[in-house]
């Protein structure tokens, strides 16, 4: 090898060390996730504010623990509309449900309370959605999930439908806390079999 040759050789290995030093100190990009799922169990559903606050999970540390305290809020509008809009505002944080929010839910629910069921362990369209108890909910993130900061999307799986549906989040760095920003898991699932006329 001639003297070139060595010099080219040790200047290519230089680079690629260098390279390699400079990628695995590189932050990563923010939110750059995976697809982890975490599993929350209530032996109960709240049907008040006093109750929801109760739960460990009202801590709202975590994106995850926000979401299914949403759903699990969600649960209790076919009986107290009102209770469940105070469970809503609380998760909401500095900012209230609108009018047009609160309207959605309204208009979304109406006759189709079975929905928020679908999220729990059990419930099927066989079932009526009726799920196990005690209640076990499952969220999920994606790859995308916490791309923007402070922001995050995360999923919820009904088992009247084929996909996940999406609940997004904003943090309140000031606190730590996660808080719901838009409920967007409400679109419609398979009908029970029991109200089907085709099944």
């Amino acid at each position: 090898m001639g003297l070139f040759d060595s010099i080219m050789k040790s200047l290519k290995q230089t680079i690629k060390a260098e390279t390699a030093n400079t990628s695995s100190s590189s932050k990563p990009t923010v939110g750059k996730g995976t697809n982890r799922t975490e599993s929350f169990t209530f032996a109960s559903l709240p049907n008040n504010l006093a109750e929801l606050q109760a739960l460990k999970e009202a801590s709202l540390d975590s994106a995850f623990k926000t979401t299914a305290l949403t759903i699990v809020a969600l649960c209790s509008y076919e009986k107290n509309p009102e209770g469940c809009i105070e469970m809503l505002n609380f998760l909401k944080g500095p900012e209230d449900l609108s009018t047009h929010e609160k309207d959605f839910i309204k208009e979304r629910l109406n006759g189709k309370f079975y929905k928020t069921f679908s999220f729990f362990e059990g419930a099927t369209p066989e079932n009526s959605y009726t799920p196990n108890v005690p209640y076990i909910i499952k969220v999920s993130e994606n790859p995308y999930s916490f791309d923007e900061e402070n922001w995050a999307t995360l999923y919820v799986k009904s088992s009247g439908a084929d996909n996940p549906r999406p609940i997004k989040l904003r943090k309140k760095p000031s606190t730590g806390q996660w808080f719901l920003n838009d409920i967007q898991c409400l679109s419609d699932i398979r009908i029970p079999v029991k109200d089907d006329p085709w099944a």
